[in-house]
C-alpha cells in the first residue's frame, strides 16, 4: 500500500506539472499571439516600440527625445522604422510586416554593425565539434599533463578562454564579449610583462615524441587547406588586399584609387534593400565597391600580388582565389617560421612544438576561415626573431611587418636596441637597414609622380582613419550611444594610450640586457597592450602577438630563460640546469650576445 500512495502522488504531480505548462505556454508569449494588421505608419512606429528587445534598449533614452519614422516598402511589402534619439542618432531600426509582425529588429551597434548582430566569421569552425577539437589538440599538444596545476597549463587556459568571448560575439552580445575578451588580455599582458622583466622561464615539460607532433601538424595543415578552400569565405578586409595588389601591378599607389559606390555608372544588380555594390570606376572597370580598404599598410598589397599573377581578379568580390592562395601561404610561412624559430633554439623537438602551436591553435584557423590578412604582420615578425641576432635581419623584417599592419610599429623601439641598448653601432645598423627598407615599400608613392600629395593622402588613409574611427566592439567607443547604464571610457584609453607609448619607449632600455626570451615576451605584451587600446579589436587580431606568447610559454627554458630554484623538476636537463649561470654557448646566449 505505501509504494502505491508513492507511485499515485507521483502520477498526480507530474499530471499538475503538465497542466501548468501547458496552461503557461499561451501566455508566455502575448506580444506575438495576437498581431494587428499594420495600415499606417503610426501602427508600425507603435508595433515597432512595443518590440521587447527595441523597448528594453529605448528605456536608456528619455521618452521625449525620440523621434520614430515609418516608411513603407513595396517590394519588400514591409514598413521600414527609424528611431533616432538626440545626439545617440540613430538607436534602433527593422521592419515590420502588413500582419503586425516584427520581422526584423536591430538596436544599438546592431543598427550600423551587421557583425553586431550575431552573424559570427569562421562558418563551420563555429561548429561546438570542430572548435573544440581543436582547442582539445592544442591543450593536449602543448600543456604539461604531468603537472596539471602548473602556470603554463593556467596560461594555456587563459588564452582558450577567449573562446568565451567568441560565444558572445557570435550570439550578438557585443557588450558581453568585449568584457570577456578584456579578462584574458589583462592576464597574458600580465604574464608576457612579467617574464619579460624577470627573464623567469616555466619549467620545461614533457613533451609528445617528435614524430607525433609532426604527424598531426600535417594533417591539421591538411585540414586547415580544406577549411579555407571549401569552408570559407572572403572578408573586406581578405578582398581590400588584392585590390591594392592590383593597383600596385598597374603601377598606382593603392591609397585614394579603392573603388568606391556612387560613381554614377551602376553596373550591378541591387539588393533586396536597394544597395548597387558594383560600380563603373574611373578606370573605366566595373569594379565592387570597397572604399575603405586602402587602410593598412604597402607591404600588406605587396603580399598579394603572388596571389594575383597566379589567378587574376575579375574586379568583383566573388569567390577570390588569389586572397585564398594568400591567406593558406602566410598560414604556412607562419608554421615554418615557427619551426624554424624551434630548430635554431631547441632542435627537433622544439620545433615540432611551435609548428603545432600554430596549426593546432583554433584562432589562427579561425582568421584563416575568414580570410584576411592578419596573419601577414606576424609572419613577418616570427621570422625577424628567426633572424634576432642579425641587425640586417631584425630589421628588414620589422619594416616589413610594420608597413603591413601599423600595429608593429610599437615593438620598433624594443627591436632596434636588442640585445643591449648601450650597443649604439647595431641600433645604428639596425636604423639604416629599417629605413632603407622603409623606402622600397613605398616605391609606388615615390615614383607616382606626386610623392608629397600620395604622403599625405596615405596619411590620412592609414593613420588618420584608425585614429577617427568609431566602433562597438572595445569599451572605449560606447560613449558614441549615448545610453543610460553604458559608460564613456575614452578617458581612460587615452591614459593607456600613452602608458603604452611609455612603455614601448621604457623596453627599448629596461632591461638593460635581453635574452631572447625577454624579446619574445616583451614583443607579445606590447601587441596586447596595443590591441588593448584600440578602439576597433576583433579575435582576429589574437594572431598578432600569438607567436610571441607561445614562445614565452612553452620555449622559456629554450630562449634563455631562468628556471626559479623552487619550480625545477630533480631530474633538470643539463640546458634547464645551465640556464640559470648563462650557460656560454647556447643558442639563446649567441642570439642575445653582442657580436
Amino acid at each position: 500500500m505505501p509504494k502505491k500512495t508513492s507511485s499515485a502522488r507521483i502520477r498526480r504531480l507530474c499530471l499538475a506539472l503538465l497542466v501548468v505548462g501547458l496552461l503557461a505556454v499561451p501566455g508566455a508569449a502575448p506580444a506575438s499571439a495576437s498581431p494587428r494588421t499594420v495600415t499606417t505608419s503610426e501602427d508600425a512606429k507603435a508595433v515597432f516600440l512595443a518590440h521587447p528587445k527595441v523597448a528594453r534598449w529605448m528605456q536608456r533614452y528619455p521618452r521625449p527625445t525620440w523621434v520614430t519614422t515609418a516608411r513603407f516598402r513595396p517590394k519588400l511589402d514591409v514598413w521600414q522604422v527609424s528611431v533616432f534619439s538626440g545626439k545617440a542618432g540613430q538607436t534602433a531600426a527593422g521592419k515590420v510586416d502588413r500582419r503586425g509582425q516584427v520581422v526584423e529588429a536591430w538596436v544599438g551597434p546592431e543598427v550600423a554593425w551587421p557583425l553586431a548582430r550575431g552573424d559570427g566569421l569562421g562558418g563551420v569552425l563555429n561548429r561546438p565539434l570542430v572548435w573544440l577539437s581543436f582547442s582539445l589538440f592544442f591543450l593536449v599538444g602543448l600543456a604539461n599533463l604531468r603537472k596539471p596545476f602548473c602556470l603554463r597549463n593556467l596560461d594555456l587556459l587563459v588564452f582558450l578562454s577567449f573562446s568565451i568571448y567568441l560565444w558572445y560575439f557570435n550570439e550578438g552580445r557585443v557588450f558581453a564579449s568585449v568584457a570577456a575578451a578584456s579578462i584574458p588580455l589583462l592576464y597574458l599582458i600580465a604574464r608576457c610583462a612579467w617574464i619579460g622583466w624577470t627573464n623567469r622561464a616555466s619549467p620545461a615539460a614533457p613533451a609528445l615524441p617528435v614524430w607525433l607532433l609532426v604527424a598531426a601538424t600535417v594533417l591539421l595543415v591538411g585540414f586547415r587547406v580544406g577549411l579555407n578552400t571549401e569552408q570559407s569565405g572572403v572578408l573586406d578586409v581578405g578582398y581590400a588586399g588584392v585590390i591594392g595588389a592590383d593597383r600596385l601591378a598597374h603601377g598606382e599607389t593603392p591609397y585614394g584609387n579603392f573603388p568606391v559606390k556612387d560613381t554614377g555608372r551602376p553596373c550591378g544588380p541591387a539588393t533586396e534593400d536597394g544597395d548597387i555594390g558594383d560600380w563603373v570606376q574611373a578606370n573605366g572597370r566595373c569594379e565592387s565597391a570597397n572604399h575603405l580598404g586602402d587602410t593598412y599598410g604597402p607591404v600588406n598589397y605587396h603580399a598579394y600580388l603572388p596571389g594575383l599573377a597566379a589567378f587574376g581578379w575579375s574586379g568583383k568580390w566573388d569567390d577570390l582565389p588569389a586572397v585564398h592562395f594568400t591567406t593558406i601561404l602566410f598560414d604556412l610561412l607562419a608554421i615554418l617560421g615557427l619551426a624554424a624559430v624551434g630548430f635554431r633554439f631547441g632542435g627537433a623537438r622544439l620545433a615540432a612544438l611551435l609548428a603545432f602551436a600554430w596549426a593546432a591553435n583554433p584562432f589562427t584557423q579561425y582568421l584563416s576561415s575568414s580570410n584576411t590578412n592578419d596573419a601577414i604582420m606576424p609572419v613577418f615578425l616570427i621570422w625577424g626573431f628567426w633572424a634576432a641576432s642579425s641587425n640586417l635581419g631584425r630589421g628588414v623584417f620589422a619594416a616589413l611587418g610594420a608597413w603591413t599592419k601599423l600595429a608593429a610599429l610599437v615593438v620598433i623601439p624594443l627591436w632596434a636596441t636588442y640585445p643591449n641598448p648601450r650597443d649604439y653601432r647595431r641600433a645604428t645598423v639596425f636604423a639604416a637597414v629599417f629605413i632603407v627598407t622603409t623606402v622600397l615599400c613605398f616605391w609606388a608613392l615615390i615614383l607616382g609622380g606626386n610623392p608629397i600629395e600620395a604622403f599625405r593622402v596615405f596619411y590620412e588613409r592609414t593613420f588618420e582613419m584608425q585614429v577617427d574611427r568609431h566602433s562597438p566592439f572595445s569599451p572605449w567607443d560606447w560613449g558614441q550611444y549615448h545610453a543610460q547604464g553604458i559608460p564613456d571610457l575614452k578617458w581612460l584609453q587615452q591614459i593607456l594610450q600613452v602608458a603604452l607609448v611609455a612603455a614601448a619607449l621604457a623596453v627599448a632600455f629596461v632591461p638593460r640586457h635581453k635574452s631572447p626570451l625577454q624579446l619574445a615576451a616583451l614583443t607579445g605584451a606590447l601587441l596586447m597592450g596595443f590591441e588593448l587600446v584600440l578602439t576597433h579589436w576583433a579575435a582576429l587580431y589574437i594572431a598578432w602577438f600569438f607567436p610571441f606568447l607561445v614562445l614565452a610559454v612553452v620555449a622559456g627554458t629554450e630562449l634563455g630563460g631562468v628556471v626559479p630554484e623552487r619550480a625545477r623538476a630533480p631530474g633538470s636537463s643539463a640546458r634547464e640546469r645551465g640556464v640559470e649561470v648563462g650557460l656560454a654557448g647556447s643558442p639563446a646566449s649567441a642570439m642575445s650576445s653582442n657580436r
